[in-house]
């Protein structure tokens, strides 16, 4: 399973280069492997992106915008719901992931499991 970030390397906006960042830095130092999708430099990324966003997660007006977070094919959600994720210490179910043994996730699934 490869984990898909769709991001833009020329957005003008500081506030998607930060969350494009967080995501991204948080998947390398969790060692989490992903694949990132430009859709600034690659007309099919945007197209795919675009078309892929489930109505429910699109914006009101316009185009969901970067970052948005696939499992393969399978959309797991935008930076919002991803920080939520990461806040819950849910971040492998949220991007339909294993936790790793040890991990906080992986711990806290087990004492859930317990009770």
């Amino acid at each position: 399973m490869v984990i898909k970030v769709y991001i833009a390397t020329s957005s003008g906006s500081t506030s998607i280069k930060k969350q494009q960042q967080d995501v991204m830095g948080f998947l390398s130092a969790n060692k989490i492997e992903f694949e990132e999708c430009d859709i600034a430099a690659n007309e099919d990324n945007r197209k795919w992106m675009r078309e892929n966003v489930p109505e429910e997660a699109r914006p009101p007006a316009g185009n969901p915008l970067p970052p948005q977070i696939f499992n393969q094919d399978r959309y797991c959600g935008n930076y919002e719901a991803f920080f939520d994720a990461r806040e819950d210490n849910v971040v492998y179910v949220f991007l339909g992931l294993t936790a790793p043994p040890g991990s906080k996730e992986a711990e806290a699934l087990a004492k859930r499991e317990q009770q």
